[in-house]
């Protein structure tokens, strides 16, 4: 199955090649329109999916992941307007270099061929992927998890009618429908039919195509996000920043996680904090010496300090100094968003250069890391690796590039 699919995403890949971006863009508006349309349809199979999911058990964080309503749908069809807008990333003449003989190599954009995303509890990420991946001109193969599978198929079989609709190859956007370990495992190896792999979700998926695949993986991190309290930071710029990092939305990869405290600043902003957490019920698991200062706090356990967990619940570390906290959070952290919170710039600065994450911050909550608000309107996702992209990956991410070579009968 998934073969043919693969074969079927190489011939529409070719197609895309040549799609003007008027084509592309006139099939993201067909998208748009496709889902404000049949919202009803999609919100009703999504319904099937969010039973489920609380018969199975799953957190609040991942219920909210998974649900849509109108207002959510619209907003995925809004998105889908979006990126239309966005300027073509393909064709971008980069470099021209003329050499002594006469050549002209020109080093321009085009898109990477053939994408695999893999994802869990998203179904907002089954759209949003397939017109990022179009308007870049790349055939994407889509496999969600079984928790989004109902919802997953409606939206993807709404888009597939719509791109071909617009003209342009229904197979641009394929989805797996077989979402058993085998399916995902089957994916990490489809060398000759995937350019590239991109894992979306936690640090498990993460890890198991990051360590299984032979395609070529685009590591997007999960988010057990740091937001360290300096000696001299503010107490009430500290509270309001560590309650929006954690609370203003638990389910998402850039909410704080774990807090790292001063010793000199802990029985001043601790309080202060907890305070505001207090208000969303937020379980705050400390350490020792940050137990002693709000005793009602539970014990955390070293396994606490690396946890990224999508819920109402945030680690405290204290630490004696500035190098005490960039050794711990470069040890736990997972190499999304950090941040310090301090009024003192030289510290700012040597946190924000040792820090080894995608994203680091000063005196700033880390839900901001996030494409649409570091002005790239929408991402496939963080990168957190080092190589060909790193942190929002926007339109330009899902580009590769190539060399254009023009003569008039040279020979070596």
């Amino acid at each position: 199955m998934l073969t043919e699919l693969g074969k079927k995403a190489r011939a529409a890949a070719g197609a895309l090649t040549t799609a003007t971006t008027a084509q592309k863009n006139n099939a993201l508006c067909e998208i748009s329109r496709a889902l404000v349309e049949n919202a009803s349809y999609i919100i009703e199979k999504n319904k099937i999916d969010l039973e489920k999911g609380k018969t199975a058990g799953l957190s609040e964080g991942l219920l909210d992941r998974l649900m849509l309503d109108e207002d959510r749908i619209k907003a995925i069809a809004e998105n889908c307007v979006s990126v239309s807008s966005l300027d073509d990333p393909c064709g971008r003449v980069l470099e021209t270099v003329t050499r002594p003989n006469g050549l002209v190599i020109k080093k321009v954009s085009c898109p990477i061929g053939v994408i695999g995303i893999i994802y869990e509890a998203r179904p907002n990420v089954t759209a949003d992927a397939a017109c990022l991946c179009l308007k870049s001109g790349n055939a994407v193969i889509l496999r969600g998890g079984k928790e989004a599978i109902n919802s997953n198929t409606a939206i993807a079989e709404i888009m597939r009618s719509a791109i071909e609709k617009a003209g342009l190859p229904r197979d641009s956007v394929q989805l797996v429908t077989d979402t058993t370990r085998a399916s995902a495992t089957a994916l990490m190896t489809m060398n000759g039919y995937l350019d590239c792999l991109i894992p979306r979700g936690g640090k498990a998926l993460i890890k198991s195509v990051v360590e299984n695949s032979t395609v070529p993986v685009i590591e997007t991190g999960s988010g057990n996000c740091h937001i360290y309290i300096d000696e001299s930071a503010d107490t009430q710029m500290a509270a309001d920043i560590v309650f929006n990092a954690k609370t203003q939305r638990i389910s998402v990869c850039n909410a704080c996680e774990s807090l790292v405290i001063h010793s000199k600043a802990l029985e001043r902003v601790l309080p202060a904090i907890k305070e505001r957490l207090d208000e969303k019920n937020v379980e705050i698991r400390a350490d020792e010496r940050a137990s002693a200062v709000c005793p009602d706090v539970k014990v955390a356990t070293p396994e606490d300090f690396g946890t990224e967990y999508l819920d109402y619940i945030i680690s405290v570390k204290t630490v004696d100094s500035l190098d005490e906290a960039i050794e711990h959070i470069n040890k736990y952290s997972t190499g999304h968003s950090e941040a310090i919170i301090t009024n003192d710039e030289n510290n700012a600065q040597i946190f924000m250069q040792r820090i080894d994450s995608s994203s680091v911050y000063h005196n700033a909550s880390t839900r901001f890391t996030d494409g649409g608000d570091f002005g790239l309107e929408d991402e496939i996702g963080i990168s957190t690796q080092t190589l060909h992209a790193r942190g929002p990956m926007g339109l330009r991410e899902l580009t590769t590039t190539k060399y254009l070579i023009f003569g008039n009968g040279q020979v070596r």
